[in-house]
C-alpha cells in the first residue's frame, strides 16, 4: 500500500494528513500532525453484522500517551490508566458530529480510536483528533455521509483566532469548538466571558470557511487512498398492514401525547401500543415485524409532535413555543452543607450543593498539557431514580459532559483565588428529569454558591432550547419553530438542541447540536434572542430566592491571610516542613505559604485561626522597642522572670522591672504560666530582650 499525503497551511505550521504507512490491518487509518502535535486515528467494523438496527452501534475511544508530552504518569502505577474526564469530554466532541452520519443499515459495530502521540503545548491536539477520526473513516470501506472537520474558535484582543494556542485561550473571551461538514456547522460547545449573541453568531460564521477547507483536504486525500465501500444491510421487510395500522393509531396516539405531565403521556401511550400490539399480535410473533411495529409508533409521534406545533403553535404540554414552565427555587434545604438549593423548572429538578474548602482541596491535574490545578469543581449526578428507573449508581460520559457545560457556564463569575480564597465544589444531584437537567444544574448551582456566601460577580442562569422545522418547496426552512425551555420529548424528535448559560449581560456557556444540515444565519439569530429573553426571565425567578452572597456558614472553614517577609518563609516553613506541621496540629489548622510572603491560615472556628496567626506573627516578625506584650511567664530565677513575648521569642524581666516598690522575690509578684502585659525596654547588642512588666511603669 502505497503512502499518500495531503497537507494544509494552518498558521505557523502545516497540517498533514497522511495514510499508508501506520495501522494498515484497520478498516481506515489515518496520521495526522500540526507542529508537534499528533494523533493517530483508526476506524474498525466487527465481522458480524445485525440486521434491522436502528441505531449506529459506534464508539469512540480517544486516549492521551504520556510518553507524547515527554511525561511518565505520576502515581504508583506507570501505565496510562481509566479515561480522564478530558479524554472523556474529546471523544464526546468527535462521536457527536459523526454519530449522525452513519447508516444504522450497516449493521456492523463501529469503534474509532483516535490516539495523541505528540504534543507541544501549543498546538491543540483535540481539533487534530476530530479532522484525523473523520479523515481515516473517510478514506476507509466504512459507509459514511462525511467529511467532517472542527474548528475552535478564540476571540482575542478585539479579533477572532481561528485555531489559537493555547496561551491566546488563556486570554480571550471566548473560546468554542465548532464541528460540521461543507454544507453547514452541526455541533457547536464553549465557554465564554460575557459575550455578546452578536458576537457568538460572528464566532460561528468565521468557523465554517476553516470546515469546509478541511472537508475539502479530506475529500482530497479520499481521492488518493480511498477504498470502495462495503454494502449496507437494510431490511427488505416492511410492516404488513402499516397504512391500517396507522390509521388506528394516530388518533388514539394524538389523544395520549397530549397528556398532562410525562408520567402521564408515558403511561397513556404505552396503553395505546399494548392495545394494538394484542390486536396484532399473531403478525407481530415475528421479531422483526414486532420491531417494524414499534418503528411506526415512533413515527407517528414524531408527526404529531411536529405538526401540531407547526400548525398550531401548541406543545404537547400545552405551552406556546416560547413559554418557560414553571420554576421554583429554595436555598438552603439542607441542614448541614455550606450552602444548598433546590431549584425546580416544569418536571426537571436539581438539589444543587456547595461545599467550601481549603486550598489543599483544589482539584490537580496531571496530563500531557502540563500539570495544574482548579479552586472550581463542578460534578453532576443523574441517578436512575430522577426518570423512575431503575440501574446502576455510575459516572458515565453523559454525567461528565453535562457537568463540565455547567461548570464552564459558572466559572467567569466565580471569583478568584485571590478574591476568595476558598476551594468551591459544587455537586447536582438530579432529582427529576424531563428537559436540560444540565442547565437546570446551571442555575441550582449558582443559587448554591451565593447560599453558601461566594462572592459571585454576577448571576448565571441556563436555558435549553430546540428547533422544528418543515421543508416548503426548495426551502428546507419553508416552516421553522424555535423552542424555548424543551422536554426530552422535543429533544428526542426535534432539530435541533441549543444550549445557552450567561449573565443579564452576555453568554458564559453554550452548546448546539444540530440534526440537519446547516441552519440558516437568520434562523440562529432568533434562536439567540429567544433564548436571551427566557434567561432573563430564569435570572429574575432566581433572584427572588436570593440576589446576593449570604454571610458564610458557621461550619465553613475560617480563612486568615497576611504577608510575612519573603526572607522569614524559611524560618515559618522550618527544616523539612517540622515548624509548620507543628503550628497546624498544634492549632487544628493548615496553613499554605506562596513564593510571595502571602500566608493563608484554614481554620475549623475563628479561635483556633486568631491563635495560629498569632504564632506565625511571632515565628516571622522582629520585636519592636516599645510595643506591648501580653507574654506568658516560662521561668522564675532570683534575678527576675523570663517571659515568652511572641512564640520562641522569651526576654528578661529583671526583679527591678516588676515594681516600683522594692521586690524580695519573684514569686511574690509572678508565677510560671501567668499572662502579663510587658513593655519591650530595648534588644540589647547581643540580641537578648529586656523586659519591664507594664504594672510597674503604671503605679
Amino acid at each position: 500500500m502505497s503512502i499518500e499525503r495531503v497537507t494544509y497551511r494552518l498558521g505557523d505550521a502545516d497540517l498533514i494528513l497522511e495514510t499508508g504507512k501506520i495501522g494498515k490491518q484497520a478498516n481506515g487509518c489515518v496520521y495526522a500532525q500540526w507542529g508537534g502535535a499528533a494523533v493517530i486515528a483508526t476506524i474498525c467494523a466487527s465481522s458480524s453484522v445485525t440486521e434491522g438496527q436502528d441505531f449506529v452501534p459506534v464508539t469512540v475511544e480517544y486516549n492521551e500517551k504520556f510518553y507524547a508530552a515527554g511525561k511518565i504518569p505520576g502515581g504508583f502505577v506507570k501505565r496510562e490508566g481509566r479515561p480522564k474526564d478530558k479524554e472523556i469530554l474529546v471523544s464526546r466532541l468527535i462521536d457527536r458530529p459523526m454519530r449522525p452520519l452513519f447508516e444504522p443499515s450497516f449493521g456492523h459495530e463501529l469503534q474509532i480510536v483516535p490516539t495523541c502521540v505528540s504534543c507541544d503545548g501549543v498546538h491543540t491536539q483535540d481539533i487534530l483528533a476530530v479532522i484525523a477520526a473523520s479523515a481515516a473513516t473517510c478514506i476507509s470501506d466504512i459507509p459514511f455521509h462525511g467529511p467532517v472537520a472542527a474548528c475552535r474558535v478564540g476571540y482575542v484582543d478585539g479579533e477572532y483566532v481561528i485555531n489559537p494556542t493555547f496561551e491566546q485561550i488563556e486570554k480571550g473571551e471566548l473560546e468554542i469548538v465548532v464541528a460540521g461538514t461543507k454544507d453547514g456547522f452541526t455541533m457547536v460547545e464553549g465557554g465564554a466571558n460575557e459575550v455578546s449573541e452578536e458576537l457568538m453568531l460572528g464566532a460561528l460564521e468565521k468557523a465554517q470557511g476553516f470546515i469546509t477547507d478541511m472537508c475539502l483536504l479530506q475529500e482530497e486525500l479520499v481521492k488518493k487512498a480511498g477504498k470502495a465501500k462495503l454494502p449496507l444491510n437494510p431490511l427488505d421487510v416492511t410492516l404488513a398492514n402499516a397504512e391500517q395500522i396507522e390509521a388506528e393509531a394516530t388518533p388514539l396516539l394524538k389523544e395520549a401525547c397530549f397528556q398532562d405531565g410525562k408520567i402521564n403521556r408515558g403511561i397513556a401511550i404505552a396503553k395505546v401500543q399494548k392495545e394494538l400490539a394484542a390486536k396484532y399480535a399473531e403478525q407481530l410473533e415475528d421479531p422483526i415485524q414486532a420491531k417494524l411495529f414499534c418503528n411506526l409508533m415512533d413515527e407517528i409521534q414524531y408527526k404529531l409532535l411536529r405538526k401540531s406545533i407547526l400548525d398550531e403553535g401548541v406543545r404537547i404540554d400545552g405551552r406556546k413555543t416560547d413559554e418557560i414552565r414553571p420554576i421554583t427555587c429554595e436555598i438552603n434545604v439542607l441542614p448541614t452543607p455550606h450552602g444548598s438549593a433546590l431549584f425546580t423548572r416544569g418536571e426537571t429538578q436539581s438539589l444543587a450543593v456547595c461545599t467550601l474548602g481549603t486550598a489543599q482541596d483544589e482539584q490537580t491535574y496531571d496530563d500531557i498539557d502540563g500539570d495544574r490545578s482548579e479552586h472550581f469543581i463542578l460534578h453532576y449526578n443523574f441517578p436512575p431514580y430522577s426518570v423512575g428507573e431503575t440501574g446502576k449508581l455510575t459516572t458515565g460520559r453523559r454525567e461528565i459532559g453535562h457537568g463540565n457545560l455547567a461548570r464552564r457556564s459558572l466559572a467567569a463569575m466565580v471569583p478568584s483565588r485571590e478574591e476568595f480564597p476558598y476551594t468551591v465544589r459544587v455537586v447536582s444531584e438530579i432529582m427529576e428529569s424531563n428537559g436540560s437537567s444540565s442547565q437546570a444544574s446551571t442555575c441550582g448551582g449558582c443559587l448554591a454558591m451565593l447560599a453558601a456566601g461566594v462572592p459571585m460577580k454576577k448571576m448565571v442562569a441556563g436555558i435549553a432550547m430546540g428547533l422544528i422545522t418543515e421543508p416548503e418547496g426548495d426551502n428546507p426552512y419553508g416552516k421553522y419553530a424555535i423552542l424555548s425551555d424543551i422536554l426530552g420529548e422535543e429533544d428526542h424528535l426535534g432539530d435541533m438542541d441549543f444550549k445557552v448559560a450567561g449573565t443579564e449581560d452576555g453568554i458564559t456557556g453554550f452548546q448546539m447540536d444540530i440534526k440537519i444540515a446547516g441552519v440558516t444565519t437568520e434562523i440562529m439569530k432568533k434562536a439567540m434572542e429567544q433564548a436571551r429573553a427566557g434567561r432573563m426571565h430564569i435570572l429574575g425567578k432566581m433572584k427572588e430566592c436570593i440576589d446576593k452572597p449570604a454571610p458564610l456558614a458557621k461550619n465553613a472553614p475560617q480563612i486568615m491571610t497576611m504577608k510575612i517577609p519573603v526572607d522569614k518563609i524559611g524560618a515559618l516553613i522550618g527544616p523539612g516542613g517540622k515548624n509548620v506541621k507543628a503550628l497546624c496540629q498544634q492549632y487544628d489548622v493548615t496553613i499554605n505559604t506562596d513564593d510571595d510572603g502571602t500566608v493563608t491560615i484554614y481554620a475549623k472556628n475563628g479561635i483556633n485561626g486568631e491563635a495560629a496567626k498569632k504564632a506565625v506573627k511571632g515565628i516571622t516578625e522582629d520585636p519592636e522597642v516599645g510595643t506591648i506584650y501580653q507574654g506568658t511567664v516560662k521561668r522564675i530565677m532570683e534575678f527576675g522572670a523570663f517571659v515568652e513575648i511572641l512564640p520562641g521569642k522569651e526576654g528578661l524581666c529583671h526583679i527591678s522591672k516588676l515594681s516600683k516598690q522594692r521586690v524580695n522575690k519573684v514569686t511574690d509578684v509572678l508565677k510560671e504560666g501567668q499572662v502579663i502585659p510587658v513593655k519591650l525596654l530595648e534588644v540589647d547588642k547581643q540580641g537578648r530582650l529586656n523586659l519591664s512588666y507594664i504594672d510597674a511603669i503604671s503605679e
